[in-house]
């Protein structure tokens, strides 16, 4: 097993609370709000591990343990989708990032689509996995309601025990399709990550969620994934999503486990699609050719279209013809693209427009 470092540190959000964030992995960073469980304990478990050196692979990772849970303070404080979006936006200004993909698993699913909405100049792209647009409490389907409600009494009473029927049901509608001693890796790591009264607390501010007014909202880039057997959140929650945000994309995942593990084919498929769409150059770095801070254009949208022809590899002659434009003036669009951007050639210039999603 390969052997993982993270640095942990400490910052304090809104309302006072402390708060554990940790760090590794090298790259671009890429921020997940946490659910449930502490940043020490996913690196030992079976059942989050992977999901972990998957993320830190290319990207610096910045993780969190929220409010009440693992590092973390807060037991005591507010908890509600509020206070999770001031804790991440926290963790954002204690780590000084600019701009930043989120990914949101589960409950960190309506965090990130909230901070989203409040920050799209700092949200690049936004990965949705398993995610719930409206918690059980608000649903229309009494039986939803009431399975909810039998959830949190259970944990309240059941939580801390060593060997705990509802942690092991818990673990069985979670992870339906894992071996046993993941399931029970599952039910151990409930148990380490926070008390009863607080789990308690938490699955109640779970089932008060509703961001299901923000998605319109959402301008950023998004793909969502969600396993289409999921007994702990509903695919239609996917499908909401789908639906709602504005472009975004939806992958169904063969599964039954709300967390995909490592051994099964869903897991290959989240890999391939999130690498895939996290490498896509964000839509909001195609300004930077237009704009500067002060709002004054860089390039004209005849040189935009120049420079996309360019980077395709056209010659002069054949920009010249798609633009309906003489050769001389191509020339002329070039060298003005090369002042304006400060570079020597057009090899260095399509290369520029790659980078900044032209091309």
């Amino acid at each position: 097993m390969t052997e993982l470092h993270q640095e942990i540190r400490y910052c304090i959000s809104a309302d006072g609370t402390r708060l554990a964030y940790a760090t590794m992995g090298r790259g671009s960073p890429l921020v997940k709000p946490p659910n449930w469980f502490g940043v020490e304990y996913e690196l030992e478990s079976l059942v989050w591990r992977h999901w972990v050196e998957e993320l830190a692979q290319t990207h610096q990772l910045i993780r969190y343990d929220q409010r009440g849970c693992g590092l973390s303070d807060g037991g005591e404080g507010e908890i509600s989708l509020e206070a999770w979006v001031q804790d991440l936006d926290a963790v954002v200004e204690a780590a000084g990032l600019q701009r930043f993909p989120l990914i949101g698993v589960s409950q960190g699913g309506p965090v990130a689509v909230e901070y989203a909405v409040r920050h799209p100049d700092r949200v690049t792209h936004l990965v949705l996995c398993g995610a719930m647009a409206l918690g059980p409490a608000k649903s229309s389907v009494p039986d939803e309601v009431a399975r909810h409600d039998a959830l949190i009494t259970l944990a309240r009473e059941g939580w801390d025990q060593e060997r705990s029927t509802f942690r092991d049901l818990f673990a069985s509608i979670a992870l339906p399709d894992a071996t046993a001693e993941r399931r029970q890796a599952l039910s151990d790591l409930c148990r380490k990550s926070t008390s009863g009264s607080v789990a308690a607390r938490i699955l109640t501010a779970i089932g008060n969620v509703d961001v299901v007014d923000k998605l319109p909202q959402v301008t950023v880039p998004t793909l969502v994934l969600h396993a289409v057997d999921d007994q702990l959140t509903s695919y239609d929650q996917a499908r909401t999503f789908a639906a709602l945000i504005p472009k975004a994309r939806l992958v169904p995942l063969d599964s039954s486990n709300h967390a995909l593990q490592s051994d099964e084919p869903a897991w290959q498929v989240f890999v391939a699609e999130m690498r895939g769409f996290l490498s896509e150059p964000p839509a909001a770095s195609r300004m930077d050719l237009r704009e500067t801070e002060s709002g004054k254009s860089i390039l004209s949208q005849r040189e935009l279209d120049v420079l996309r022809l360019l980077a395709q590899g056209k010659s002069n002659p054949e920009i010249a013809k798609a633009l309906f434009i003489t050769r001389n003036t191509v020339q002329n669009h070039v060298s003005s693209i090369l002042i304006k951007t400060n570079l020597n050639n057009r090899t260095e210039a399509a290369v520029y427009a790659k980078e900044h999603g032209l091309v």
